[in-house]
């Protein structure tokens, strides 16, 4: 949803702040939600929903949780609209927490290591206004500390698994999604090995 504010959309201060990148905000348990999904599917994608909230030029996510009805493949997870439609009514219920988007993990294929950049599969999913917060997971090769990526990921490792977490953002159908900047102040606080 856009909100008109106040400047002409064609100045250059209306130009900066539609382009302006929003910022994600992880709470410890969406934290946990995405790497606990990630892990216990691994080799096979997670699929789940992000719950929270939006304010102008950013998302605070409180829950993320696993969608357990999807079918998962290992390029790949599918949710069918019969299952959205049980639960969608249900946290409609909860007025302070919306759905403001989705999560799903890359895994290793082959000798590809998973990889947190949207496929073009993922772009087409996309809607508009929405938040995907996209999860790779690869086997631990040694130890990393977690920390906050110049490109607005996180990653670090933890039990035999190494994350690397990025969001981005779908604006309008006819843009293309704009990666975010995660903050998450549980990573470091963590006693990894």
């Amino acid at each position: 949803m856009r909100r008109n504010n106040g400047t002409g959309s064609g100045t250059q201060k209306g130009l900066i702040r539609r382009m302006k990148p929003m910022k994600v905000y992880l709470s410890e348990n969406a934290f946990m939600g995405l790497l606990l999904s990630s892990a216990e599917v691994f080799k096979k994608e997670s699929l789940g929903y992000l719950l929270g909230y939006r304010l102008h030029d950013r998302f605070i996510i409180e829950y993320a949780f696993s969608l357990q009805s999807a079918r998962r493949k290992r390029r790949g997870v599918i949710l069918h609209h019969r299952d959205k439609k049980k639960i969608e009514p249900i946290l409609s219920k909860f007025v302070k927490l919306q759905i403001v988007g989705d999560f799903h993990s890359h895994t290793p294929y082959g000798d590809a290591k998973g990889i947190p950049v949207p496929s073009t599969e993922d772009i087409e999913g996309m809607e508009k206004d929405n938040l995907y917060i996209i999860i790779a997971i690869n086997e631990l090769n040694s130890t990393k500390i977690w920390k906050e990526n110049k490109d607005g990921s996180i990653s670090g490792s933890m039990g035999n698994f190494f994350f690397k977490i990025s969001a981005y953002f779908y604006p309008d159908v006819n843009s293309i999604p704009q990666r975010s900047t995660i903050y998450c102040p549980f990573p470091p606080g963590l006693k990894i090995g």
